[in-house]
C-alpha cells in the first residue's frame, strides 16, 4: 500500500510540477531590473496579467536581455502574445518605434511598432526548430533614426511532449547460448525521442518487456536485454518473440510509448550425447564380398546440431575386430560397416561386434550429465555363396616314361565343391592346350591316361590344363596347370656320323685297311 500510495501522489503532482516548471522560467528568468519572459498561453489570459510582468526594460545603460519563451504546439483564435519590449527611454509617448529583426522576424514573429508586443503567428515545433534569434531596436518615429544600439535575444520554444519513442533500429535480432545461466547478456535496444531531453521528462525513457517472461527481462534504463530463466533447452523451444516497450515521462502515466520486437534465436551447445536409434542391428553379407564393400550402416542419433553432432565410430568388442571395419559418412553421421578380411561361409558363419559412437567435440560444462558416446551390438550373418570348384593342388606335375602303354594311367587331379551343397565335379582338358590330343581325362575321378605314344626325343614336357566344373552350375569352373615329363627309356642304339668312323670302330687301329 506505501508503494501504490507514492505512485498515486507521483502521477497527481507530476502535471503541476510541470506546470510550474513550465512558467517559472517566465516569471523569474527575466532581467534582475523588472525585465521578464513570458510563457505562451492564450490572448484572453495574458492580457489579464499585470503589465509589468510582461515588459522587457531597457536600462540606463542599454538593452539588458533575457530570453522568451513560447510554448510548442500552441495555436489558438488570436496570435500568441511571446513578450514585450520596452526602454526607459519611452517617456509613454508615441515617438519611440521598435524594429525586430532576424529568425522569422515579420513572418512568424511580429513585433507592434509602438506597444513592443512581441506575436507568434504561427504554430512552432520544437523539434524543427528549438530557438530563433532576433535583433530589437529603438529609433525615432520621425527620423528613423537609431535612439541606441541594436541588442539581439532569442526566443526559445519550450517544449510539450508530442512525440512518442521510436526504435529506428527495429526489429532485432539476436542470438544466446542455450543453457546460459540467468543474467546472461542477450541484446541492447536503443528508443530515440525527439522531445527535449533537457527539459522536464518528455524524452526520458523507461524500458520493460509486453511479451517475453519469464524467459527474458530488460533493465529498465540501459535497454540490456537478459536472459531470466535457467536452462533453456533449444531442442525444446529455439525461437522465442518478445516485445520491448519504451516510454517517456520516465515511465509515468499520461508518457508516451514506442514498441519493438526482438527475436532472440536460441544457439546449440553440446549437451546432448549421440543415441543409437535400436540397441541391436541384424546385417547378412555374402561371403564371396569384395574386401572394402559396405555391408550396413548404423545410426547414433544427436539431438544438437552442426559440430555439436558430430560422431565417430569405433569396433571397440567381438569376435570380428579384425575382419571388419567401421567409418563415419561426414554427409549423414551414419556408421559405415565394412569387409576388411575375406569371408568363408565354410570356416565361420556369423560375427557379433559391439560398436560405440562419440561425440568429436565434448563441452565440458555438461560432463556430468554423463558420457557422451553411446553403445550397441551389431550381428553379422555370413551367407554361402556358390564358388567354384577347388583342386587339391595348385599345380600338378606327372611323370611318364615314353614308352608307356596307351591309356595307361599318368595320374590323377581332385576337386571338390566348397560349398555346404557339395555339387558333383566333371573333369576335362582344355584342348588348346592339347591340340594333338595325347591325353585323355576320366570326367568323374579326374585320372589322366595317354591317348598317344610319347617320344622324349621328339619333346620332353607336356603342359595341359585340367577344367573341373560343377554339375549343378555349369557357369562354376575352376582351372589347374598340369605339367607331364616324358622319361627316357633305352630305345635307341648308338649310331655312328659316317661308314670310315664305323671301319676304324671295328679294325681298332685308326688308318690301317
Amino acid at each position: 500500500m506505501p508503494e501504490r500510495l507514492t505512485e498515486m501522489l507521483m502521477d497527481t503532482w507530476t502535471p503541476l510540477i510541470i506546470l510550474w516548471i513550465t512558467v517559472l522560467p517566465s516569471i523569474y528568468m527575466a532581467p534582475m531590473n523588472q525585465s521578464q519572459v513570458l510563457p505562451s498561453g492564450s490572448s484572453t489570459g495574458l492580457k489579464r496579467l499585470n503589465e509589468e510582468q510582461r515588459v522587457l526594460h531597457r536600462s540606463k545603460r542599454g538593452w539588458v536581455w533575457n530570453q522568451m519563451f513560447v510554448l510548442e504546439e500552441f495555436s489558438g483564435p488570436e496570435p500568441i502574445l511571446v513578450g514585450r519590449l520596452h526602454t526607459d527611454l519611452d517617456p509613454g509617448s508615441s515617438k519611440i518605434k521598435y524594429i525586430l529583426s532576424g529568425d522569422g522576424a515579420g513572418t512568424i514573429f511580429v513585433i507592434n511598432d509602438k506597444t513592443g508586443d512581441i506575436h507568434a503567428m504561427k504554430r512552432l515545433d520544437r523539434e524543427e526548430k528549438a530557438e530563433y534569434t532576433l535583433t530589437a531596436q529603438a529609433v525615432d518615429r520621425d527620423t528613423n533614426q537609431p535612439l541606441e544600439p541594436p541588442s539581439e535575444f532569442i526566443i526559445k520554444v519550450q517544449d510539450i511532449n508530442d512525440n512518442a519513442p521510436e526504435f529506428v533500429e527495429g526489429p532485432y535480432h539476436a542470438t544466446v547460448p542455450e543453457m546460459s545461466v540467468v543474467g546472461t547478456f542477450v541484446t541492447k535496444v536503443t528508443a530515440t525521442d525527439a522531445d527535449d531531453p533537457v527539459y522536464g521528462n518528455s524524452a526520458k525513457l523507461v524500458y520493460s518487456i509486453l511479451e517475453g517472461q519469464p524467459y527474458f527481462s530488460i533493465e529498465p534504463h540501459t535497454a540490456i536485454i537478459k536472459t531470466a530463466l535457467p536452462n533453456m533447452d533449444r531442442e525444446a523451444k529455439e525461437e522465442y518473440f518478445v516485445v520491448i516497450q519504451a516510454k517517456d515521462m520516465g515511465g509515468h502515466m499520461g508518457g508516451l510509448s514506442g514498441t519493438t520486437t526482438v527475436t532472440i534465436t536460441l544457439s546449440d551447445v553440446n549437451d546432448n550425447p549421440p543415441k543409437f536409434a535400436q540397441s541391436l542391428y541384424h546385417f547378412s553379407v555374402m561371403e564371396d564380398v569384395a574386401l572394402g564393400e559396405p555391408i550396413g550402416r548404423v545410426k547414433a542419433n544427436d539431438l544438437d546440431i552442426g559440430e555439436n553432432a558430430k560422431s565417430s565410430y569405433d569396433i571397440i568388442e567381438g569376435d570380428g575386430m579384425d575382419v571388419f571395419e567401421i567409418t563415419t559418412d561426414a554427409q549423414t553421421q551414419d556408421g559405415i560397416i565394412r569387409v576388411r578380411k575375406p569371408l568363408d561361409f565354410e570356416t565361420k558363419k556369423s560375427y557379433t561386434l559391439k560398436v560405440e559412437a562419440a561425440n568429436i567435440h565434448i563441452d565440458p560444462r555438461f560432463l556430468s550429465g554423463g558420457p557422451f558416446k553411446d553403445t550397441a551390438t551389431v550381428k553379422i550373418v555370413v551367407e554361402d555363396a556358390d564358388e567354384p570348384p577347388v583342386f587339391s593342388s595348385p599345380t600338378y606335375l606327372l611323370e611318364v616314361h615314353e614308352n608307356a602303354a596307351l591309356n595307361s594311367v599318368l595320374g590323377q587331379v581332385t576337386a571338390h565343391d566348397p560349398d555346404v551343397s557339395s555339387s558333383p565335379i566333371r573333369f576335362s582338358i582344355d584342348r588348346h592346350t592339347d591340340l594333338e590330343r595325347q591325353f585323355n581325362i576320366n570326367a568323374e575321378d579326374g585320372k589322366i591316361t595317354l591317348a598317344t605314344p610319347l617320344d622324349r626325343e621328339t619333346s620332353t614336357w607336356h603342359n595341359i590344363t585340367i577344367v573341373a566344373t560343377e554339375t549343378r552350375n555349369h557357369s562354376q569352373v575352376s582351372r589347374v596347370p598340369v605339367a607331364i615329363k616324358v622319361l627316357d627309356v633305352n630305345d635307341n642304339a648308338p649310331e655312328f656320323a659316317s661308314e670310315h668312323e664305323a671301319f676304324l670302330c671295328e679294325n681298332g687301329k685308326p688308318g690301317q685297311v
